[in-house]
């Protein structure tokens, strides 16, 4: 960018006008044809801060989308979710190709003080990096852009008592779908996946095997970044896969280790906790047994 100007995208008129669109039909929501965008700027490549949730549907996007730390390019048909607040970066291609697809903006205040705004943030796919963006089927597409002009429609058709909550219907039906069409993208993409759950096993075999004293015990935070994904995706995925949460695949293995330990070494349970990361031997005490129904000392015993 240029002189690395940020801009801000507050409301939906201001979206409008950076994409170079009319005036929206409705202040707080809009359907945003991709074909229709002419950027009003000058910059190959602009940053914005957007107060909106955007959901998009985008096909032959010529240029480079990067959201967070992650870099996509768009050649083909894909849908990602970005919540308000988040910084977002297009590297714009001027050759003149038109991408196709559709974005759906909306403005918090459009779900203000309904059932959606509290459980907005369940769907964790808003949270996913771009890179982790959901590729659709033909039929997919089709039931999705049959949601997106459903909304359109209405918004369009005039705003009456009834508007908000018919349209807040809708997208919470396309939620409820994109979060179908991801568990089937966990299903359907087993190879990457699978590939996924080996290199999470090998990074906690290797962080257990090192010193854990000062390090402590791993969490879902790095080992999310260790596999260079985010940690809303790892633990959708790993709740697809496996039915178990990142939170207890760690623990897992940190039971395994205490057993491997308890049975092979003289070491007493406080030692065996503090290697293991524990600042108190009583949490791990407690771990263990919630775990395995039974106290180290118990496993100790049993085994010999």
């Amino acid at each position: 960018m240029t002189n690395r100007k940020l801009y801000t995208v507050d409301t939906i008129s201001e979206f409008h006008k950076i994409c170079g669109l009319p005036k929206p039909h409705h202040p707080l929501i809009s359907l945003v044809d991709y074909s229709l965008v002419e950027y009003q700027i000058e910059e190959s490549e602009i940053s914005w801060m957007q107060e909106l949730y955007f959901m998009g549907f985008k096909r032959d996007l010529q240029g480079k989308l990067h959201y967070g730390q992650s870099q996509y390019d768009f050649d083909e048909g894909l849908m990602c979710f970005i919540a308000p607040r988040q910084l977002v970066k297009m590297i714009i291609d001027k050759s003149g190709i038109k991408p196709t697809g559709y974005l759906l903006a909306f403005h918090p205040d459009f779900i203000w003080n309904t059932p959606l705004a509290k459980t907005i943030n369940n769907y964790n796919f808003f949270g996913y990096d771009v890179n982790e963006a959901l590729f659709l089927s033909e039929k997919e597409e089709e039931t999705l852009i049959g949601l997106f002009k459903g909304i359109e429609k209405e918004y369009q058709s005039g705003i009456d008592e009834f508007t908000q909550n018919i349209i807040i219907s809708q997208i919470e039906v396309i939620l409820n779908y994109c979060e179908r069409f991801y568990q089937r993208q966990f299903i359907t993409r087993k190879k990457t996946n699978h590939h996924i759950l080996d290199k999470l096993e090998n990074i906690l075999e290797d962080y257990f095997n090192g010193n854990m004293i000062d390090k402590g015990l791993p969490t879902a935070n790095y080992i999310a970044a260790s596999l260079n994904i985010s940690t809303n995706y790892l633990g959708s995925l790993l709740k697809s896969l496996t039915g178990q949460t990142t939170q207890q695949h760690i623990h897992e293995k940190l039971i395994e280790k205490a057993k491997e330990k308890l049975s092979t070494t003289e070491l007493s349970v406080s030692e065996i906790a503090y290697e293991l990361g524990f600042e108190h031997s009583q949490s791990f005490s407690k771990l263990f047994k919630a775990k395995t129904d039974i106290s180290p000392l118990e496993f100790r015993k049993s085994f010999n």
